[in-house]
Order: structure tokens, then sequence, then C-alpha cells
């Protein structure tokens, strides 16, 4: 957990659909109840998908 958010997954910001991967698990984590959000990772030219806030410690796990 990094600044109260957890990572789930890393997308390439480079690949050919953009930031859909990234968009397109966050949907998939929301209709399971998590708060799933896409972030862009300047640093690593990476999409992240995360959650916020330390109940997503008990989601996740």
């Amino acid at each position: 957990m990094v600044n109260g958010r957890t990572v789930l997954e890393r997308f390439p910001a480079g690949g050919p659909r953009g930031s859909w991967p990234a968009e397109e698990f966050a949907h998939a984590r929301r209709m399971e109840g998590l708060a799933a959000e896409v972030v862009m990772d300047l640093a690593t030219d990476t999409f992240l998908v995360v959650v916020r806030g330390e109940a997503t410690a008990d989601a996740v796990a």
C-alpha cells in the first residue's frame, strides 16, 4: 500500500488500446464491490488500477 492506496494491477501506457485494459479491469473490480479507479504513473508510463483506504486490505485478501 502506498499513500493509502493499494495497486491491484499495472498496465503499460504504450499499448495499442491505451487505458482501455486498465479501465475494463477497474470496471470488473467495481462490479465485485471494490472502489477501483485508474490512475497514471508518469514516472513508469503505466496505468495503475488502485483502491483507496484501509478497507481495501480486507477486500483484497
